[in-house]
């Protein structure tokens, strides 16, 4: 007699001003432990159109997926999460767990701004028919303190001049919430700088997610890696099918 597991692919979704190189050490990490990851770039264009990429993209995974999200990756995969059958459970790193019909701007209204408030700047991209979007950068001067205060000012300044800019997406609500049938887990970055951690509590609560918190700035995937990677596997193990006697 033998057994198999079906273990999810852990599908990593970065968040605004990054791209997928921020999961960099964690994916090592998961694969150290022989954990199938996948790290996808998210457009960052508009809530329903990345969610609809991120969705479309899982969609062609064989198996189950387990669907994590840094920062605005966390809306992204809640609402993607609604239109992925393959989809077994939800990971929110320093995230946005949005409910339906609730937006990012919503959370920093009821939970205070941060320093990333201050930093934001704001230019413009153009569109087809010669029409122009807003997209946001952080202005490199203010990264570190914004958004990656417990990394080395040598790795913030590399970070700060190759960002991705992202649309502005703020008042754009989240059409589906995937944790209200998916369990969830989060980790909760205690010196985010970025999102309010009292709002990534609530919003961890809120969505039932099994929530651990770790010192980190709102870079945590870069500055704590291995603490990152270990609960994203516990989710793995939680969400694994139970061996199966052949």
């Amino acid at each position: 007699m033998s057994s198999s597991t079906s273990t999810p692919t852990v599908v990593l979704v970065h968040g605004a001003f990054a791209d997928a190189s921020f999961w960099a050490t964690v994916v090592s990490e998961l694969q150290a432990h022989d954990v199938p990851v996948a790290a996808p770039p998210n457009p960052l264009r508009s809530l329903a159109g990345d969610a609809e990429y991120i969705a479309s993209y899982v969609n062609q995974i064989d198996g189950p997926v387990l669907l994590v999200g840094h920062s605005y990756g966390g809306a992204v995969i809640t609402v993607a999460g609604v239109s992925t059958p393959n989809a077994v459970g939800l990971v929110y790193v320093a995230a946005f767990a949005l409910d339906e019909g609730e937006t990012l701007g919503d959370i920093f209204a009821n939970f205070g701004d941060t320093p990333l408030s201050a930093a934001i700047r704001r230019s413009n991209y153009p569109l087809p028919g010669g029409e122009t979007g807003v997209e946001l950068t952080v202005a490199p001067e203010l990264y570190h303190e914004a958004f990656a205060a417990d990394l080395p000012v040598d790795q913030s300044r590399v970070l700060a001049v190759s960002q991705r800019p992202f649309a502005d997406v703020f008042a754009q609500p989240a059409e589906a919430a995937a944790w209200k049938t998916l369990p969830s887990w989060a980790i909760v970055a205690t010196a985010d700088n970025a999102i309010p951690p009292d709002g990534e509590r609530h919003m961890a609560k809120r969505a039932g997610a099994q929530t651990i918190e770790i010192d980190s700035s709102h870079s945590i995937a870069l500055s704590q890696p291995i603490a990152v990677a270990d609960h994203i596997r516990a989710a793995v193990d939680a969400t694994s099918a139970a061996p199966a006697a052949v």
